[in-house]
């Protein structure tokens, strides 16, 4: 959820702005932790459509986040300063808002910030969990190797989304040309059909006459239709950015058929990628579970990892504190506990990551072999059905002439 802040900095001067944040709550603790001193915070509901929908056309991209991770690891490693590494990457970049970006915390550590906090007044490119890690690395002086775990993280995490995404590509596109064929069939073929078979006196059966209210609907209503249909996928779209909505979809995307058990993997491997990767950077258990409650993407996972964290500060396992929630398989849950018996719950969670990254690219790769034979099956049916409904009634009308 998006809050608009009102707030002084450490240096007495007046800031507002916007933060991402699961609660309120977290809100202020973020802003906190940047040293603000913070006058009024409120939800943001307005123009977060919008603003969303630009962010996504023309906004900083996960790839050049990657990118330039990749490479400040690559120059913190040369010894370049801090300074001149954001000044020449800003040079290099193509993307203009993080240029803009690099090139203000180019100026705020020519002004004497620290790169974490600099990294925190973009959280449009650089996360909490990015900022954390970030300052994880100064504060034990290794910022080559943290750049290194995070552009090794981001990479992995691209590389899992980025073939789910593609996978969609090829049946989503077939689906619309398919939609859009059928409804210039029922908008422009099918009508002038339909004046020969009603002036043909002939007895239609039930199937053309479906077919044919189909077409009298699209065409008399099929503008109004639309409208509809924009307006209510708007309203949908604006609920699930509600809680309660949220959660509602969460929900669903875990319990479809098949698809659910694609988007379960995903999560615990984002979760497990997370948490391993902050864990080995010396970020405490109860941070760690919190940014990752923060990036896991899924309002389910984020309420079960806000609940670990109570269970955590009660002096639970973390184990414990997650196995309470059946959406966390009990193989996660056991292979947890013998991390943290034996001290090795970082490399523990390594494994559970490559485990459920091969796991959901294996599901893709068999996904992506079922809808394809699918596809060209309900097509053809779908096909077969309209040229069926108005071919054999004019084939009878030519058979009794």
């Amino acid at each position: 959820m998006l809050f608009n802040y009102q707030a002084i900095d450490n240096r007495g001067q007046s800031s507002k702005g916007s933060i991402d944040a699961i609660t309120i709550d977290v809100a202020i603790s973020s802003l906190q932790r940047r040293g603000f001193t913070i006058s009024t915070i409120s939800p943001s509901e307005e123009g977060s459509f919008f603003k969303k929908q630009f962010t996504f056309f023309g906004g900083i991209k996960v790839k050049d986040v990657v990118m330039l991770s990749r490479q400040m690891a690559t120059l913190f490693q040369a010894q370049v300063s801090a300074l001149r590494v954001f000044r020449l990457l800003s040079a290099e970049t193509d993307n203009i808002m993080l240029r803009t970006a690099l090139l203000e915390i180019a100026d705020d550590l020519q002004g004497g910030s620290s790169i974490s906090k600099a990294l925190s007044k973009h959280p449009n490119a650089f996360s909490e969990f990015y900022v954390n890690m970030v300052r994880a690395g100064e504060e034990s002086g290794k910022l080559d190797e943290t750049f290194g775990y995070l552009a090794d993280h981001l990479e992995r995490s691209y590389e899992i989304v980025s073939k789910a995404k593609n996978a969609m590509i090829y049946p989503v596109f077939v689906m619309l040309v398919f939609i859009t064929v059928m409804v210039l069939m029922f908008v422009m073929v099918i009508p002038n059909l339909t004046k020969m078979l009603v002036e043909s006196g002939q007895e239609i059966p039930i199937y053309t006459e479906a077919v044919i209210g189909i077409s009298n609907f699209l065409v008399n209503y099929g503008l109004i239709f639309l409208v509809v249909l924009i307006v209510a996928s708007f309203f949908l779209f604006r609920w699930i950015q509600t809680p309660r909505g949220q959660i509602t979809y969460a929900r669903f995307q875990i319990t479809v058929p098949y698809v659910g058990n694609l988007y379960r993997k995903l999560y615990l491997s984002r979760i497990a990628d997370n948490m391993h990767t902050m864990l080995v950077s010396a970020i405490p258990i109860v941070k760690t579970l919190e940014i990752t409650a923060s990036v896991v993407d899924s309002a389910i996972y984020k309420a079960i990892l806000m609940d670990a964290i109570e269970g955590v500060k009660s002096g639970n396992p973390v184990s414990d504190s997650l196995g309470k929630h059946p959406e966390i398989p009990s193989i996660m849950v056991q292979m947890m506990k013998v991390g943290e018996e034996t001290g090795e719950l970082g490399d523990i969670l390594e494994t559970l990551s490559r485990f459920y990254a091969r796991e959901v690219s294996n599901a893709v790769d068999t996904l992506v072999s079922l809808i394809e034979p699918a596809l060209v099956v309900a097509l053809g049916l779908g096909v077969g059905f309209l040229l069926a409904a108005i071919l054999i009634p004019i084939y009878n009308i030519s058979a009794a002439q």
